[in-house]
């Protein structure tokens, strides 16, 4: 009898911590089930919700969802976003669910991961619409340039939309916290020195565009007076 009360004595501390532990486990285990169902509920409502808006169309207009498909996914820049809150509201449950069961250092990883997903989110968003914008360029300087005669207009569309790409590259990688001040400078350099390219091109051309509105408003005799 001695015996069996030293062994229940040495298992006391054992089952109270099976005691202690048990009901925040089962409260972690809710907290992950309904995590998981909010995020599967938040990944149909932002999907549903860009779809309203046509920011697909926007993604496919950019050519966003063209590139995914390069790398083989079948998948598009919605779908992506959807995908992306989908893990944030997982990661922030299982932070709560870690936080029940007294996991600090586990919480403290899963809270980092959940400080970057937004920043993936807002980067996606900043290269869908420099994407467009940039494209947006291409034509805008493309069309001008064939209207002053330039027939290099094609080349300088194509760099004017390369150019803003790199630089809505480097403000998504900004965000991702990993371009840093040394890559920013020297872009900035090149950017400067590709506008003032670019502003002489369109000003010669411009001016042979000037010439002819003029010749065809005020056109001139043979001596050089209007007529």
């Amino acid at each position: 009898m001695d015996s069996l009360d030293n062994a229940l004595e040495t298992l006391r501390p054992w089952f109270a911590e099976v005691g202690v532990f048990l009901p925040r486990f089962f409260l972690a285990v809710c907290i992950a089930i309904a995590g998981w169902l909010v995020a599967k509920a938040l990944r149909f409502a932002v999907i549903k919700a860009l779809r309203s808006i046509n920011f697909h169309v926007l993604t496919e207009r950019a050519r966003v969802d063209a590139f995914l498909q390069m790398g083989g996914s079948s998948v598009d820049t919605v779908s992506v976003i959807g995908l992306l809150v989908y893990w944030l509201a997982i990661v922030a449950a299982l932070i709560l669910a870690c936080n029940t069961m007294g996991l600090t250092y586990v919480t403290a990883l899963l809270g980092n991961i959940a400080m970057f997903v937004p920043r993936v989110i807002l980067a996606i968003v900043v290269l869908v619409f420099g994407a467009y914008f940039a494209h947006f360029i291409d034509a805008t300087i493309t069309t001008y340039g064939r209207n002053v005669g330039l027939f290099e207009a094609p080349i300088l569309g194509r760099l004017g939309r390369y150019a803003v790409l790199l630089f809505i590259i480097l403000i998504a990688l900004e965000q991702l916290g990993i371009a840093g001040d040394i890559i920013r400078l020297t872009f900035l350099i090149i950017l400067t020195g590709f506008v003032l390219a670019l502003a002489l091109a369109f000003g010669l051309g411009g001016q042979r565009w000037a010439a002819r509105l003029l010749e065809q408003w005020w056109p001139t005799d043979k001596d050089g007076k209007n007529e």
